[in-house]
């Protein structure tokens, strides 16, 4: 019995620990109001991206009568959804992705180390919770701020590893990369082999 419960407490530290490293952004709060007999009521929404910056990343709305409900909503609902981004050398993406959500239309650029993450306002909210160091990010049209994440989320969710794409091919990572038997890549692999 005393096993069971030492490995049950083990589950909930290791949450614990896995919750303690992840970032959580508040990217839009907006007070809406419903008008009732007696006049208005106002309530909250809540747009919040959270990431462990490795690579995973997610977003939630919440909406509730106090800020800080409406916070918590959506941190959990982000915490939920979260997705995983295979990324290069831990900094930036393997190669480039256009998203669409709506009206909103957004354009990633992988970028060479010190760039620094040249993105605005709801998209460096995300980019930044995802762990990306160097991109250059662009948003056309819509600038509301849940279709710029959406769409962020959308190029996101496009991208792809090398050792995926191999994997899929049926094929080693170095065949995709570029090794061909010219005269360099020949002189390469026989120095290896």
């Amino acid at each position: 019995m005393a096993r069971r419960e030492e490995r049950g407490g083990d589950r909930r530290n290791n949450a614990a620990e896995a919750d303690s490293d992840i970032v959580e952004k508040l990217v839009h709060i907006n007070r809406v109001a419903a008008t009732v007999k007696g006049g208005r009521r106002f309530s909250f929404a809540a747009l919040m991206v959270v990431g462990d910056g490795k690579g995973r990343v997610g977003f939630g709305h919440g909406k509730a009568r106090e800020v800080p409900e409406a916070i918590r909503k959506a941190t959990e609902e982000a915490k939920k959804t979260m997705i995983r981004v295979p990324l290069r050398e831990s900094r930036t993406l393997h190669h480039d992705g256009h998203g669409r959500h709506g009206a909103g239309k957004v354009m990633l650029r992988a970028a060479p180390p010190g760039t620094g993450v040249i993105a605005g306002g709801p998209m460096r909210a995300v980019l930044e919770t995802l762990g990306v160091h160097d991109v250059v990010a662009k948003s056309v049209g819509s600038s509301n701020p849940y279709n710029m994440v959406r769409a962020t989320f959308d190029a996101l969710k496009g991208q792809s590893s090398p050792r995926q794409i191999a994997s899929k091919r049926g094929k080693k990572v170095g065949d995709l990369l570029g090794r061909r038997n010219d005269g360099v890549s020949g002189a390469v692999e026989s120095a290896e082999g």
